[in-house]
């Protein structure tokens, strides 16, 4: 006897076929707003991926900075108090001025922070010049380069500056 014989191992004929259903008109509806929104939900998408670690980083500085203030070192509280004094009376002398009210009042916590806390403000300003020093050369750069573009006459060039 041969296995095909044997009731047991045969195989039945597959006479079925699988017809797919036609989509109805909503499911139409909904495939043609999934196509519209897909650029929307991709860019959310991506700036969520962009913008979780700087959220969980801020959250993260937040509680350290609670802990901080849960077990200040002794006379933190008194000098912050100091500091912020110090800003509000920067507000005080503010009056009318646009300018004055950008400057006085940073300038005078500044001031009264540079007061306790010596070696940081040495810092501060160390880094904070050389930063302005760059600033102000990369401005006159291009400054000389936009005179040279805009007001020198090509038949002027034995005279100009930086060829002597």
């Amino acid at each position: 006897m041969k296995v095909d014989e044997l009731s047991l191992y045969s195989v039945p004929e597959r006479q079925s076929k699988y017809v797919e259903e036609p989509r109805t008109q909503i499911e139409e509806t909904i495939s043609q707003l999934r196509h519209h929104c897909e650029p929307y939900t991709s860019w959310c998408q991506e700036t969520y991926c962009q913008t979780k670690p700087k959220v969980q980083s801020l959250v993260q500085w937040g509680f350290d900075s609670y802990e901080y203030l849960q077990n200040a070192p002794p006379g933190f509280f008194p000098r912050l108090g100091v500091i912020g004094f110090a800003g509000l009376v920067g507000l005080f002398f503010t009056r009318g001025s646009k300018l004055k009210k950008l400057v006085y009042p940073p300038g005078f916590m500044g001031l009264a922070a540079s007061i306790y806390y010596p070696q940081q403000a040495i810092t501060f300003v160390q880094v904070s010049g050389e930063k302005l020093y760059d600033w102000g050369l990369r401005g006159y750069i291009v400054v000389e380069d936009l005179w040279k573009e805009n007001f020198q006459k090509p038949g002027n060039v034995k005279n100009s500056p930086g060829n002597k």
